[in-house]
């Protein structure tokens, strides 16, 4: 398999890919009274049972420890625009000043969802995003410091490294292609590189790549260097390599920066400080193993990367039917 062919599976991936797993709510609070309004494609909620009710149930509202009454909750199907939309009137005994947001949607949709909720109360904004790692949110309706968006963004980066068993994988492929500890350190500085470049740039262009499409790109990038690990043992260059399928990781990053409207320079930082961790947890794991047992590390190496591609072909082939 060459680069080439990588390139070229990856765009069919993009022909095929035309879903977002993300939503969207909005809530506009006056006195002790709040007004909820929430969107989600269609598709995320085809497998989901009573839809209506488990929704509701997915995302929860509560001021000074008091939970909202729901009152007249509905939801439509709007086969126009391929939504599910969903409104509500909240309320409670006393004024509101704050929030607290529960919000596990990706429990009942898919597990890397992504949930942007928008609030208002008395002119003044705030906003939440929710993820499989942020499942709540104290809504001040004030500015945050600059301090709680780095820590914030920080930590939802760090999170993302994770979000995608693919990108898992790959760094487990990074860890394995290296020769020496000196090929790993430019390859993985390479690979966080076209991921960093890809996450800022693609943000900037009409060019909005579907999720799954990025999740099918992922999975290749996966089987493309267990390829060249099991086929070509002594190749160059593995370095260029790493960098042009670290561009194809950056793109998830620039989906959810797309999405979230986050500061992309902290996000970025956590993402960077999770990859690194993550590789260099990795290489001393396999260090021990080979010194442990140096006759069947060339074995090992084989079988793991013959398991890495069979999985990575998999998952892309998964991604290109749904």
């Amino acid at each position: 398999m060459t680069l080439r062919l990588f390139i070229a599976l990856a765009g069919a991936g993009l022909i095929q890919a035309h879903v977002v797993s993300m939503s969207s709510s909005d809530l506009l609070v006056e006195g002790n009274r709040a007004r909820f309004e929430m969107r989600m494609p269609l598709y995320e909620v085809a497998h989901v049972r009573a839809p209506q009710q488990t929704l509701f149930e997915s995302i929860r509202f509560s001021s000074n420890r008091v939970e909202a009454r729901l009152r007249d909750p509905t939801c439509v199907e709007d086969k126009q625009d391929g939504s599910y939309r969903c409104r509500a009137v909240l309320e409670w005994p006393f004024e509101v000043e704050e929030l607290d947001v529960s919000c596990k949607l990706h429990t009942v949709t898919v597990p890397n969802h992504v949930h942007l909720l928008r609030a208002v109360r008395g002119g003044k904004n705030d906003q939440a995003v929710f993820d499989f790692s942020n499942t709540s949110a104290h809504l001040k309706f004030r500015p945050p410091t600059v301090f709680e968006v780095w820590v914030t963004a920080m930590g939802a980066g760090f999170a993302r490294a994770f979000a995608s068993g693919a990108a898992v994988l790959f760094l487990v492929c990074l860890v394995l292609a290296a020769r020496s500890g000196k090929e790993l350190l430019s390859i993985t500085g390479m690979f966080l590189a076209g991921q960093i470049v890809a996450a800022v740039v693609v943000p900037a262009t009409p060019w909005n790549p579907a999720p799954r499409f990025v999740e099918a790109a992922m999975a290749l990038t996966v089987a493309y260097l267990a390829v060249e690990i099991l086929t070509l043992p002594a190749a160059g260059q593995r370095w260029l390599v790493a960098g042009v399928l670290g561009a194809f990781h950056g793109l998830s990053l620039a989906v959810y920066l797309t999405v979230t409207e986050l500061s992309p320079i902290p996000v970025l930082a956590g993402a960077t400080l999770a990859d690194v961790l993550a590789v260099a947890l990795l290489a001393l794991a396999l260090s021990r193993v080979t010194r442990l047992f140096p006759s069947l590390a060339p074995t090992a190496l084989r079988v793991a990367s013959s398991l890495l591609l069979v999985t990575g072909l998999a998952w892309f082939f998964l991604r290109l039917r749904s």
